[in-house]
């Protein structure tokens, strides 16, 4: 990316209910990659805590989704796009909480 790319920038950290079987942990996961076949997504990334180990590392979440748009206006398709919200839908009620970071290049 160059210096005067301006991006929009989408962090979804998922904290997933305790207790949840393989197999439910497995529908999160299908359900979570289903969101990098949405086009309007330049960057997409889905992943678990890495290894690393510093007191300013917050590992406490247990997927953290990254997604890069062009623009704010490509972020708002993906908000309403169907397959965003069958993932919505279809696996709401496998998180207890969701942490959202999102950011503008300056």
């Amino acid at each position: 990316m160059k210096a005067n790319d301006k991006k929009f920038v989408h962090v979804v950290n998922f904290y997933l209910k305790p207790g949840l079987s393989a197999e439910e942990v497995r529908k999160f996961e299908v359900g979570v990659s289903s969101l990098g076949t949405i086009d309007e997504i330049q960057v997409f990334n889905v992943g678990s805590p890495a290894s690393t180990d510093r007191p300013v590392i917050d590992k406490s979440y247990s997927y953290c989704l990254l997604c890069v748009f062009n623009n704010q206006e490509d972020h708002d398709i993906y908000q309403s796009h169907p397959i965003h919200l069958n993932f919505i839908d279809n696996c709401k009620h496998l998180w207890e909480k969701v942490v959202i970071y999102d950011s503008e290049t300056i």
